[in-house]
């Protein structure tokens, strides 16, 4: 029987992709990009390394919703104090940090272990065209 080669983190060869998200679906973009994030398209996948790509979401402010989420789907955050449950939704959310609404949809399709932490670091998300990493994206290094 063949011995299997044990998969190291120094080999990983990380490439950069770039997202608009004007008029997606939001569900959809995010199942997209939590794939990229997770390295599942990868053959050199396994569960218990971060194999994962980077990734770059501009236009996050004209991502689109389906029905009436728009009001009536609501995000919560909670301060630690007695009553400091806040509440908005997501037409609130959009107009105060529209980039949330993307990084808030991805995290909920990642893993729930040690190593999400480590993949969200990878997403990039801005609310318009411009940003700090797009460049970098758009020459897919």
């Amino acid at each position: 029987m063949p011995k299997q080669q044990r998969r190291s983190e120094d080999k990983i060869e990380r490439s950069w992709h770039l997202f608009d998200a004007k008029d997606q679906v939001l569900g959809r973009l995010a199942t997209k990009v939590a794939k990229l994030l997770m390295g599942k398209e990868k053959p050199t996948r396994v569960p218990y390394l971060d194999r994962g790509d980077y990734v770059v979401v501009v236009n996050a402010a004209k991502v689109a919703v389906t029905g009436k989420k728009e009001t009536q789907k609501r995000y919560f955050r909670y301060s630690g104090y007695p009553s400091g449950l806040k509440s908005e939704n997501l037409g609130e959310l959009r107009k105060r940090r529209p980039q949330e609404i993307i990084r808030h949809a991805v995290v909920g399709m990642l893993p729930k272990n040690k190593l999400s932490s480590r993949m969200i670091t990878r997403l990039f998300v801005y609310p318009e065209e411009e940003g700090e990493m797009v460049s970098r994206a758009k020459e897919g290094k």
